[in-house]
């Protein structure tokens, strides 16, 4: 049998009760490594498990799955994935080729990004009361998109049109931000070299700079973008963590804030309902400005 358990987002006892039995009886457990981290390293997840862990960088999820699911034929196997199973393509994959081989696979789901971002005030569904009649008004995250680490010979700009349209639409918008973990210099790769970079989060402030190039970027190019330095957006550092921060304010005032460590996400909002403006206020970098701002996009 293979397990495919998500961990949560914050520590060790973020795992559910029906995934720490799972773990318990498995006689491997793999602990992904490279689409997310936890706050805590590798040695206190197994101390709280009680179990070994074996740790699966992206090379050996994607060049040895196949060793995986031998063993998975044979006994049970658990598979480790920061937050939601189902959060990265490779773990369809990994279920993908299980199903083929006839191993069976059981899925034990648990809190991601994904959802957890409700944390900082901005909704999937309001309800408000308008009398005599109660209305139902749906204020939607749209598509997510993912911002990656630019370098000086590749600076990609399609996501910023998925985050235009979402707006477009009156629909917030998450960005995941970039991890480089385990990643090879160029000249390493052609070298062959088995020498690793070390390791990269993408923070808001960083995420945020590159968002107001592509402005002034759309600028020049004689557009006048959706979005702009005034745009209210949402800051948020280690999601589920004791420590977890939230930050809101303009997109420039992103691009100066300071969160501290990984991982760090960020919501360009869209339109905006009167209770979702009250909780960001609670997190505003800048209270006086905030009213201003963030009036040009509310219902």
């Amino acid at each position: 049998m293979l397990y495919l358990v998500g961990l949560g987002l914050g520590d060790a006892k973020d795992i559910t009760v029906k995934g720490l039995e799972a773990v318990r009886r498995c006689r491997r457990v793999y602990l992904e490594a490279y689409t997310s981290v936890l706050t805590v390293g590798k040695e206190a997840l197994e101390e709280f498990y009680g179990k070994e862990l074996i740790l699966a960088d992206r090379e050996t999820v994607e060049q040895e799955a196949d060793n995986i699911l031998k063993e998975a034929d044979v006994c049970d196997v658990a598979f480790l994935v920061v937050g939601d199973p189902f959060g990265a393509t490779t773990h369809s994959d990994l279920v993908l080729r299980a199903v083929k081989l006839g191993i069976p696979y059981k899925v034990i789901h648990n809190a991601s990004i994904m959802n957890a971002v409700g944390c900082c005030g901005l909704q999937h569904a309001i309800c408000q009361q308008k009398s005599p009649l109660m209305r139902a008004r749906l204020y939607n995250f749209g598509e997510t998109v993912s911002i990656v680490f630019w370098t000086d010979t590749w600076k990609p700009e399609s996501f910023f049109d998925k985050i235009e349209k979402n707006r477009q639409n009156g629909m917030h918008t998450l960005c995941l931000l970039d991890i480089k973990a385990k990643e090879q210099s160029l000249e390493n790769l052609m070298k062959g070299r088995k020498i690793y970079e070390p390791p990269r989060y993408m923070s808001v402030k960083q995420a945020a700079e590159q968002l107001l190039v592509i402005i002034q970027n759309r600028r020049l190019q004689g557009a006048e973008p959706e979005i702009t330095e005034n745009t209210i957006c949402v800051g948020l550092a280690r999601v589920g963590a004791p420590d977890q921060k939230i930050a809101s304010g303009t997109l420039s005032q992103m691009s100066t804030v300071e969160l501290g460590g990984p991982l760090h996400s960020l919501i360009i909002t869209g339109t905006m309902h009167p209770l979702e403006l009250e909780m960001l206020q609670l997190f505003s970098v800048d209270s006086s400005s905030f009213e201003s701002n963030a009036s040009q996009k509310t219902t």
